[in-house]
């Protein structure tokens, strides 16, 4: 998984931006990240704990994979994905509000998905229907394919490599 990893992470890029896995030493700034991010903007982005302790098991855990994106030392975005036994993932991600707009979650989402796929995984995540800019952004993402409907207003969408006209999810 390494290889795919690298591979995927230094053929999509951003310029001014870097785009790699995060390692032990950049918990501290993971924490303050998702810290200044306010309730309101963590309302659906609940992929686990964010105390410092949660964060390194997550670290550790071989099947988590995690990212971040940094501008010069800052760090302004984080991404992940989960990979199960069944040969799915589920991927997610936390840009910045200071930097929002600059293509930044685009870039995340061709790394994560090309991950996925490449290394032989469906690639997937829940949306919530209140969450309008996620929804938003995924009505014209031609990936996105609608699985079904979850409880308290989730959806469940794949990723998929061939490209949809006129894909995307609808509200």
């Amino acid at each position: 998984m390494r290889g795919v990893v690298d591979e995927v992470c230094s053929e999509f890029l951003l310029p001014g931006f870097e785009f790699r896995s995060l390692g032990a030493s950049d918990l501290l700034a993971l924490s303050l990240l998702i810290e200044r991010q306010g309730e309101d903007r963590l309302r659906y982005f609940q992929p686990h704990g964010f105390d410092p302790r949660t964060l390194g098991r997550m670290l550790s855990n071989p099947a988590f994979l995690m990212f971040g994106v940094w501008e010069k030392d800052e760090i302004c975005g984080y991404f992940f994905l989960r990979c199960f036994w069944n040969r799915r993932c589920f991927v997610g991600r936390l840009i910045d509000k200071e930097f929002e707009r600059r293509g930044i979650g685009r870039v995340m989402n061709q790394i994560m998905y090309h991950i996925a796929w490449r290394a032989g995984f469906r690639c997937m995540t829940t949306i919530s229907r209140h969450n309008r800019a996620v929804m938003r952004s995924h009505e014209r993402n031609p990936h996105a394919r609608l699985l079904g409907e979850l409880p308290n207003d989730y959806l469940l969408v794949e990723f998929t490599q061939d490209v949809r006209e006129g894909g995307g999810i609808k509200a």
